[in-house]
């Protein structure tokens, strides 16, 4: 396989993002450990998950180059992930509601036999949900692949009361910065869209 840009990942949150610049790109989901190691900072979690994802698909495709992120929302000293169940999600929003919490989300390229990585820490506020409330975003479907139990760019946007940061980086990939990592390796999504050049 030959592909010049490969996101290691499954999310369609990410894809789309991706897509915004403009990019033809391959997902490919890691098959990673994404267990918090003890006493593991909630920026350090984010990070070396994004690296171990895109440096476990670049010793596949080692011509490419390979995009990981991984998003973790922290508060009190918890970091929080994708839920296990309903019950799971029950207890991390119950936790959230009404806080004003972290939202830390890592990007990593690998390319070339190097990888460099960004993190990027947005802060969100959400409003206090009762069981109710819970249960039927559960419904949804939303939940069930987000960190923190909940989508911002989707349902869970009539929860959120106040963002500072980056939109994008809350949604899985912080935008700004993946540009700014391919344009590192020769790579700039503005030139190439608008037929100014190729990869190099």
């Amino acid at each position: 396989m030959t592909e010049s840009l490969i996101l290691a990942s499954a999310s369609p949150q990410r894809a789309r993002l991706l897509e915004q610049l403009g990019l033809a790109f391959t997902a490919i989901p890691a098959d990673i450990d994404e267990t918090r190691r003890a006493d593991e900072a909630p920026e350090a979690l984010a990070e070396r998950l994004a690296r171990t994802k895109a440096e476990a698909l670049s010793a596949a495709y080692p011509a490419a180059r390979v995009l990981g992120s991984d998003t973790v929302v922290a508060h009190g000293g918890e970091a929080f992930g994708k839920p296990r169940d309903l019950a799971d999600a029950r207890r991390m929003l119950t936790t959230l509601g009404g806080t004003t919490h972290r939202v830390i989300t890592g990007v990593a390229l690998c390319s070339g036999g190097t990888t460099a990585v960004k993190t990027v820490v947005s802060e969100v506020t959400l409003d206090v949900l009762d069981d109710a409330a819970i249960d039927a975003y559960w419904t949804t479907g939303e939940p069930q692949g987000a960190a923190g139990a909940y989508a911002i760019q989707g349902r869970a946007g009539q929860f959120i009361s106040y963002l500072s940061g980056s939109f994008s980086a809350v949604m899985g990939l912080p935008v700004y910065e993946t540009a700014a990592l391919l344009r590192a390796t020769g790579l700039d999504p503005l030139v190439l869209a608008s037929g100014g050049g190729k990869p190099v």
